[in-house]
């Protein structure tokens, strides 16, 4: 990449000293995108002679601001500009800005969306090149995934989950919606539109791919902890397959509880039903650690864990996996041997290796110290009010705001997209039945900054709103 031109001017009469001038002239270029990310800056003696000071202050400048985290030394290779998503969300706010006066920066605070720290990490990239590095086969990658991913995706989940299984019981998906499509397709060989139970409220896409997929979904209305085994027992005749998430109840953010998911398991197992267990963000427990998945429990009722690196890593990879042991498990990847993998191979033997590097449990662990913080910023701005009852918190990168009768969530919604800040309504996540009055607020995708300027907004809404007062943009 070439070396970045930097129309730079120092005042020597100025009481501010030089180094403290360049730093604020470079650190300027990079927040409003004159340098952007990964651009190369002149070595500093060139850069030194240029501005006709000495290396000293050029040198000390260029350290103050690899400690801010906006240059990044790479010895030899030089010194670059850091790629950091708020920086790169800041230029293109800055760019908006000057093209029209009115535009105001989205704050985008949608659930789902983990942050995209992992395409900085030097292991991801070294995991790339590795993979780059590998002889291009002339053969299409296994149908079920190629063996060195199956394995690692089987030691991640020996560890992290406590989940003894082989790799021969893994299934490489395209993320969740791929596995719900195939799970689908395999169910229609034994009837031509399966019943699947879903939780309500619940992951609005899922039951979108399900229908897509062929099967009748129907919904249960359920607690913050999820579906309760008396209602599925009330059920005039058992559906096909039922859809859960107990590791973390999507989008109301409880757990099922262990004795509910032995019950769960044996009514599953007497009737003849499919469980399909969501894994959603069980990587990140915040305050308690997380229960053995249902596929852990004895049992021999049919369980397909369906499980996503869409939240660890990031939904641009398209990737993820199924664990299928039971009755289901030849019939399911019977069906992914006739329609073949989604996956490129470059991408399998990238992250096999990431993981096998210990690439993916160093970023988690990161990434829960990242999202435990946040959560606290919202705590502190909002645990202690009487108006919203914040919930969901205990893992995931989401909570839950109920508010107050007399405060419209939808309403309140609106009101924040015109202050620049995005969030859905829980009502968004219901599919029938009584809607609960609250927003949800997701938190991986935005910077602690981002969060702060976001919740500031929110709590002046909610204070306006509380107040009887109509919310104002202004």
């Amino acid at each position: 990449m070439a070396t970045a031109e930097l129309p730079i001017t120092l005042d020597p009469g100025s009481k501010s000293p030089l180094t403290v001038q360049l730093a604020a002239r470079l650190r300027t270029a990079i927040l409003d995108g004159t340098l952007r990310a990964e651009d190369s800056l002149p070595s500093s003696r060139a850069l030194a002679t240029e501005l006709g000071v000495s290396r000293g202050v050029v040198v000390r400048a260029f350290e103050q601001l690899s400690g801010e985290g906006y240059l990044d030394s790479r010895g030899a290779g030089g010194t670059r500009v850091a790629v950091r998503p708020d920086i790169r969300g800041f230029a293109r706010v800055a760019a908006a800005a000057k093209q029209s006066e009115a535009a105001k920066p989205i704050l985008d605070l949608s659930p789902g969306r983990p942050s995209g720290v992992p395409f900085l990490d030097n292991e991801w990239r070294s995991a790339w090149r590795k993979a780059a590095a590998e002889p291009v086969s002339s053969q299409i990658p296994p149908a079920l995934g190629i063996d060195t991913l199956r394995a690692a995706i089987q030691g991640h989940l020996g560890t992290s989950r406590g989940l003894n299984v082989n790799a021969e019981d893994v299934i490489v998906s395209a993320g969740t919606s791929d596995a719900l499509q195939l799970i689908v397709t395999a169910l229609r060989s034994r009837s031509d539109r399966p019943r699947v139970l879903v939780e309500d409220p619940g992951y609005p896409t899922a039951r979108r791919v399900l229908a897509a997929a062929g099967a009748a979904v129907e919904t249960l209305p359920v607690t913050v902890d999820g579906l309760r085994v008396e209602q599925l027992a009330s059920l005039e005749t058992p559906p096909d397959a039922v859809l859960v998430t107990p590791s973390h109840q999507y989008p109301l953010g409880g757990r099922m509880p262990i004795q509910e998911r032995l019950t769960l398991l044996s009514w599953a197992s007497a009737n003849n039903v499919l469980i399909l267990e969501d894994d959603y963000d069980s990587e990140f427990r915040h305050s308690r650690r997380p229960l053995p998945t249902l596929a852990s429990l004895p049992s021999q009722a049919d369980v397909i864990l369906v499980g996503t690196f869409s939240k660890s890593l990031s939904p641009w990879l398209r990737c993820g996996y199924l664990i299928a042991r039971g009755a289901s498990a030849e019939g399911l990847k019977g069906t992914r041997r006739a329609l073949g993998t989604p996956v490129s191979g470059m991408l399998q033997l990238a992250l096999g290796s990431y993981i096998d590097g210990g690439g993916l449990a160093r970023h988690i662990a990161r990434a829960r110290r990242e999202y435990a913080h946040r959560r606290d910023i919202i705590l502190e701005r909002l645990g202690a009010r009487k108006d919203v009852a914040v919930s969901a918190l205990d893992g995931g990168l989401h909570a839950v705001l109920e508010l107050a009768p007399g405060i419209d969530a939808s309403d309140l919604a609106r009101h924040a997209l015109v202050c620049g800040v995005l969030l859905p309504a829980l009502a968004d996540y219901y599919a029938d039945g009584a809607r609960k009055n609250g927003l949800v607020l997701g938190y991986g995708a935005v910077t602690d900054t981002e969060l702060t300027r976001a919740l500031g907004v929110l709590v002046s809404l909610i204070e306006r709103a509380a107040a009887g007062e109509s919310p104002s943009a202004n």
